[in-house]
């Protein structure tokens, strides 16, 4: 299977999907329990019918669906194909397909020192991939490791937080109300760097502009 690009992605996505950080996502508004139960054996079967299977969340009154093609490491036609028979299912069970307001949390700790990543590795067992720790149950934070100089003072962790590109300029009008500060948009639409009132930073991250 070919590995698609972003915007590849995003242009032939299902209406109610966004791409986030190497997959496919989108929250089905079930409303009740029983619903998003009966759901998820509904995609389960055409899940194994189609021999691709998404990771499900179900909650009390929604059900997360998360699409990416393991053995390539991307999103894939195969995901998108899938992505519209989800969609299909949920209109015929009356759900909405909605993805407003999903994230993905990442935390970065910025160190002029690579060995950190042998500590990190040690105290919360995740596998080592490349400049990352990776939850093998994709149910925590990835941590990932950025090279910075060692001057003080200086903010050693910061979390990206990745969003949809449409909900970026809403988040940075908000942080702004609230007493942030815009401290760079030099790299956007890749990512924006923001702070707290105290100066604490965080990056709001999509997937434009990327390799």
């Amino acid at each position: 299977m070919t590995k698609l690009s972003g915007r590849e992605i995003t242009e032939r996505a299902p209406q109610g999907w966004v791409y986030l950080l190497g997959a496919l996502r989108t929250r089905l508004r079930t409303g009740d329990f029983a619903s998003g139960l009966a759901l998820v054996n509904t995609i389960g079967a055409a899940a194994e019918a189609a021999d691709h299977h998404p990771d499900l969340d179900l909650r009390y009154t929604y059900l997360d669906v998360v699409l990416s093609s393991h053995d390539v490491g991307a999103v894939t036609g195969r995901d998108l194909r899938l992505a519209a028979t989800i969609s299909e299912l949920a209109d015929s069970a009356g759900v909405t397909v909605d993805a407003t307001g999903l994230t993905v949390l990442e935390m970065a700790l910025d160190t002029p020192s690579p060995e950190r990543v042998g500590f990190w590795e040690a105290v919360l067992g995740y596998p080592h991939d490349g400049d990352e720790l990776k939850d093998p149950a994709g149910k925590l934070p990835t941590l990932w490791f950025q090279r910075s100089g060692d001057e003080e003072p200086r903010q050693r962790w910061h979390p990206d937080l990745w969003v949809d590109p449409s909900e970026v300029r809403p988040r940075i009008d908000r942080a702004l109300a609230a007493g942030g500060t815009l401290v760079s948009d030099a790299e956007a639409p890749s990512f924006w760097v923001l702070a707290d009132p105290e100066g604490n930073k965080v990056c709001l991250c999509t997937w434009q502009d990327r390799g």
